[in-house]
């Protein structure tokens, strides 16, 4: 039996737009909501360069990661042609506006990749 857990109410991702799940090891998870209201949930992680999905731009049932604007499929994690690779998913329920994942897939699921490392970036002096 799955042991699902709550981890936000729909109306905390924006529409057309994300949100990030800590975990205790590995790379976060990215929730991102669709035009329809529908919730998808995938590693954090670009299969190219690990870029952050969860800053990327979400359309239609895709997401395209900001640092190289490879598409991803929001539904299976595949990369669009002419790319390849693939995202690790994870399930997704949503019962009366609560978002849930599934605590095994968050305990398990590409715990054994570093997290991205995003935000401003360090000059080093030559």
């Amino acid at each position: 039996m799955t042991d699902w857990i709550s981890v936000c109410a729909v109306t905390d991702i924006p529409v057309l737009g994300s949100r990030r799940v800590a975990r205790v090891r590995g790379p976060q998870v990215a929730l991102f909501r669709t035009a329809d209201d529908r919730v998808h949930a995938l590693l954090d992680r670009c299969p190219h360069k690990a870029g952050p999905l969860s800053q990327g731009i979400v359309f239609g049932n895709a997401v395209a990661c900001p640092l190289h604007n490879w598409t991803i499929a929001l539904d299976n994690g595949c990369a669009r042609e002419p790319d390849e690779g693939r995202t690790p998913v994870f399930r997704v329920k949503v019962e009366a506006g609560v978002v849930m994942l599934d605590r095994q897939e968050l305990d398990t699921v590409g715990i054994d990749l570093p997290p991205v490392q995003a935000g401003p970036c360090t000059r080093v002096a030559c």
